[in-house]
């Protein structure tokens, strides 16, 4: 299943970008993290309590960051599984600046996942996969601006 998605951020690429590779915000940012832990240089652990249609429960995988391009872009990694099945995706996540205080942050990606998430239907997942998005890049506007405040 393809993912993709545009994001408009008001702050510059390189506080994008350095937010984007700082895990404290990823853990702050990613929708439903219980537990988010450094397994070493741009890996990590992570625990989260993700609802997809009927599907509810604690799902716990990787994150991966890699093949980096400051302050460009990365590709994002990201395995995990839970009581409805599992999900593979890579994404690649370009940052373009839209202005001296504005990111773009473009995401192409794919997907795939199996057990009962791939029964559910991919317009299901699809979905949630969109929303899931834009929930992250929401709390992570929203960090950008209270750590610039702090």
């Amino acid at each position: 299943m393809q993912v993709n998605g545009e994001f408009k951020l008001k702050a510059p690429r390189q506080t994008v970008w350095d937010m984007l590779n700082d895990p404290e915000v990823l853990a702050a940012s990613i929708p439903g993290v219980d537990r988010f832990v450094s397994e070493g240089q741009d890996r990590y652990r992570a625990e989260m309590s993700v609802g997809i249609g009927m599907i509810r429960g604690k799902f716990g995988g990787t994150v991966e960051v890699k093949d980096k391009l400051e302050p460009e872009r990365y590709r994002m990694l990201v395995e995990g599984k839970g009581p409805g099945g599992w999900l593979k995706g890579d994404g690649l996540l370009n940052l373009n600046e839209t202005g001296a205080e504005a990111t773009t942050v473009s995401v192409v990606g794919d997907a795939t996942v199996g057990g009962l998430l791939a029964r559910v239907g991919q317009r299901m997942i699809g979905n949630a996969s969109n929303s899931l998005m834009k929930q992250f890049f929401s709390n992570l506007e929203k960090e950008i601006r209270r750590r610039q405040k702090a």
